[in-house]
């Protein structure tokens, strides 16, 4: 997930190892990668707010893995846009099935993993956040990702699949 800085604190939160171990594939790219590179992302290639990963090119038929900013609608909104066009990837989102943003795109998806229990974080020094406020889904474009969430165990699978 991108970073955001506002008075010496981040909104820089990292997927846990786990969830990429229950996935089981491999990705690649992570274009909303933190400066620095994905902790645990298993990625070939990511982009970073320094390479403004929601307009540089992702190279046609990879595989990506998307965890993008958490912050306003207005910026979800472009960021699933650009990951259902590109078609093929899992992306990590909160699970706010009001928000029009969530109701315009999760009947895009393939399949949705409604994860439980809710995933706690990692802060940019390691250490596990507390429970968040909010559970998340991990949406996905294409067969490849649909059939890595019906495995995944990581919770509830609904899709169209």
């Amino acid at each position: 997930m991108a970073a955001y800085e506002c008075a010496g604190e981040t909104d820089e939160w990292f997927t846990p190892r786990y969830i990429f171990d229950a996935i089981g594939l491999r990705f690649d790219l992570d274009p909303a990668s933190p400066v620095g590179g994905p902790r645990h992302v298993p990625c070939d290639a990511y982009l970073t707010p320094l390479d403004d990963g929601l307009t540089a090119v992702w190279p046609a038929g990879c595989l990506v893995w998307l965890n993008p900013p958490f912050g306003h609608q207005r910026h979800k909104r472009a960021w699933l846009r650009r990951f259902f066009d590109h078609g093929r990837g899992i992306a990590l989102v909160p699970d706010r099935t009001s928000a029009p943003w969530f109701q315009e795109f999760a009947p895009l998806a393939d399949a949705i993993c409604w994860v439980a229990p809710k995933i706690k974080f990692e802060r940019p020094d390691g250490t596990r956040g507390e429970s968040p406020g909010t559970g998340t889904a991990l949406l996905a474009a294409g067969d490849v990702a649909a059939a890595a969430l019906d495995r995944c165990g990581l919770g509830m699978v609904t899709g169209r699949r």
